[in-house]
């Protein structure tokens, strides 16, 4: 049996085991919406309608707005625990992914591809969605999409 839940603008299901009292181990879904340069749920469920042809499009708006629209966003607040990122790219000509990972990764440390979390991923073409699993222990992530040039939007993961 699943639950949906709505945190944030954001949809959450909760999978709950049919004759049990507790939480199975399946991961929470959380389902976010890539559109030309940002996540609508990431930016309270606004979509600016920015339009874009290619990933330099995006870095020009993002240039532009990307920290004010970031300052106005509330940080999407998970808990400890697995989750499925369930992305949709809903009409952005080019394909695109997502990545998640650790607020201070650096791809460039071979330590933190180690010891920090980093999950990417691509091939996320117009229309399809594509599922990024990961587990979340407390602290701060971003999350953002570089193929489409998108802000990296916070998670914050607490106990």
């Amino acid at each position: 049996m699943h639950k949906l839940l709505r945190v944030s603008g954001l949809a959450l299901i909760l999978a709950v085991p049919l004759g049990a009292g507790a939480l199975a181990a399946e991961p929470t879904i959380v389902e976010l919406t890539q559109v030309a340069c940002q996540f609508v749920e990431s930016e309270n469920n606004v979509d600016h309608k920015f339009t874009t042809q290619k990933k330099a499009d995006c870095e020009a708006i993002n240039s532009q707005s990307g920290a004010a629209r970031l300052a106005k966003a509330e940080p999407l607040k998970l808990k400890p625990g697995k989750y499925i990122f369930r992305v949709k790219n809903k009409n952005v000509p080019y394909s695109l992914g997502f990545w998640v990972r650790d607020k201070d990764y650096d791809w460039r440390n071979p330590l933190h591809k180690l010891t920090k979390t980093s999950v990417s991923g691509g091939g996320l073409t117009t229309g399809k969605t594509l599922e990024y699993e990961v587990e979340l222990e407390a602290g701060e992530y971003v999350y953002s999409c570089p193929l489409n040039t998108t802000p990296d939007y916070l998670l914050i993961v607490g106990g």
